[in-house]
């Protein structure tokens, strides 16, 4: 049996083990799913784990294989709406768990980056938590943000949080999200600036793990910049830290020792009572990425270890998680829903991101024949995510193809030094009448 027959086994055994229990995962438990029709609580999340960017009536064509007798579009909307979005969350964590065993780590340190993304969404006015508008007269769109903690090295998704656009709160959802980790002591959290935050810092000491955080530079109006730093271009020194919310005379004269945390700032282990100071003791490493260009990084990490050509390094594998939410978004399609309301979007992104774990926890398996090229080779996750889908959507009745040697023939040679700058522009919804593949 090939390793993705494995995958996707495991994947329809937690489905299965969730449909012996639909009272677990609807609104309304005594009757929900209750009664014997086409959607039942299995297929339902079958349909939505596989669905691609088409409308919805070619997606209830694809997945019952063009029959005669198809349910309708409204027989559908009216089934999701017993469904629970923690439903697709509770398979997207029992399905990543089962394999963490496999998990591979860097020197020994299991490497998580934590970033977010919007996502756009149906238009809706009405909805003062995700509606932004930018002009009086301005039309105006809706949008969601996904937090996620993401594993480099095995190339997976391992935790996410939902939030409203309006009630975007990257530092609070890193937080919640280091909290209820459960993985190796090992570990180490990777964040770009954004998450230059004392409280981020906290809780992965208070985990006892670490953190590797790019900072604002010491010129700017970050942490660096009130901190008695050497004078010169790089370094790596550490700095021991008294944080308190109290603004005695004794804390205003020893800028250097004590730094205030105002009373707006979220800490969650301060108050003016019983824990009136916290310590803390950082590395602070400045040091040159290109000509003329320093970056600035906050971490916890030993010296004895990682040295700054090793920090750069660990920094470096970071855009890991830029390449996967652009994966999850364009491949996976993250960027087309099946819907207005939030709760029915949100039931379509944790099926994403099962879909995205999925392929990529069959993909990692997928080895590599070394040849004597001017270049390195990489895999096409692109091409592999899409096989996967197939493979994952395709019948028992069907004979599956063999995944793992379709996707060792799609490759893409690795060119060091190339690089394209980020093109940002707006981005609207797209059309419920109009949808692309």
């Amino acid at each position: 049996m090939n390793y993705s027959d494995v995958v996707k086994r495991r994947l329809w055994e937690i489905v299965e083990d969730m449909k012996k229990c639909p009272w677990l995962f609807s609104k309304n438990p005594d009757k929900d799913f209750q009664r014997k029709k086409k959607w039942d609580l299995e297929s339902m999340m079958k349909f939505m784990l596989t669905m691609e960017g088409r409308s919805m009536k070619e997606e209830l064509y694809k997945f019952f294989e063009y029959s005669d007798n198809l349910p309708s579009n409204s027989a559908f909307n009216q089934r999701r709406e017993q469904l629970l979005p923690e439903a697709f969350e509770f398979l997207f964590h029992e399905f990543t768990e089962s394999f963490s065993a496999k998990m591979k780590t860097y020197c020994g340190y299991r490497l998580l980056a934590c970033d977010g993304s919007d996502l756009n969404i149906a238009r809706n006015p009405d909805d003062p938590d995700t509606y932004f508008q930018s002009l009086p007269n301005d039309k105006g769109f809706n949008q969601l943000h996904l937090n996620a903690l993401y594993d480099l090295n095995s190339r997976c998704y391992i935790d996410a949080i939902i939030q409203p656009g309006r009630c975007e709160n990257e530092a609070k959802a890193m937080c919640s999200m280091i909290d209820r980790y459960s993985g190796i002591e090992k570990t180490i959290f990777i964040a770009d600036r954004g998450y230059e935050n004392y409280n981020i810092f906290a809780h992965a000491e208070r985990k006892g793990m670490n953190y590797l955080i790019r900072v604002k530079d010491v010129y700017s109006n970050g942490i660096t910049s009130a901190c008695d730093l050497p004078d010169s271009e790089e370094f790596d020194v550490r700095l021991s830290l008294t944080l308190t919310r109290k603004q005695t005379k004794e804390v205003k004269e020893n800028p250097q020792k004590y730094r205030i945390i105002m009373k707006a700032t979220p800490f969650d282990y301060l108050d003016l009572y019983t824990n009136k100071y916290y310590d803390i003791t950082m590395r602070i490493l400045r040091f040159e990425i290109s000509e003329g260009k320093f970056e600035c990084i906050i971490t916890n990490l030993p010296e004895e270890e990682f040295n700054i050509k090793e920090i750069k390094e660990l920094y470096h594998k970071r855009w890991g998680i830029e390449t996967s939410f652009r994966e999850l978004k364009y491949a996976v399609g993250m960027t087309c829903f099946h819907a207005r309301k939030v709760d029915y979007i949100k039931q379509e992104i944790w099926a994403r991101l099962v879909l995205y774990n999925f392929c990529e926890i069959i993909t990692t398996q997928v080895s590599i024949e070394k040849k004597n090229t001017k270049y390195d080779y990489q895999l096409n996750y692109t091409i592999a995510i899409h096989i996967c889908r197939y493979f994952l959507s395709i019948k028992p009745n069907k004979v599956p193809p063999d995944v793992e040697t379709l996707i060792s023939k799609e490759l893409l040679p690795v060119r060091p030094g190339r690089h394209d700058p980020r093109k940002v522009k707006p981005q609207s919804t797209v059309s419920f009448l109009y949808r692309a593949a």
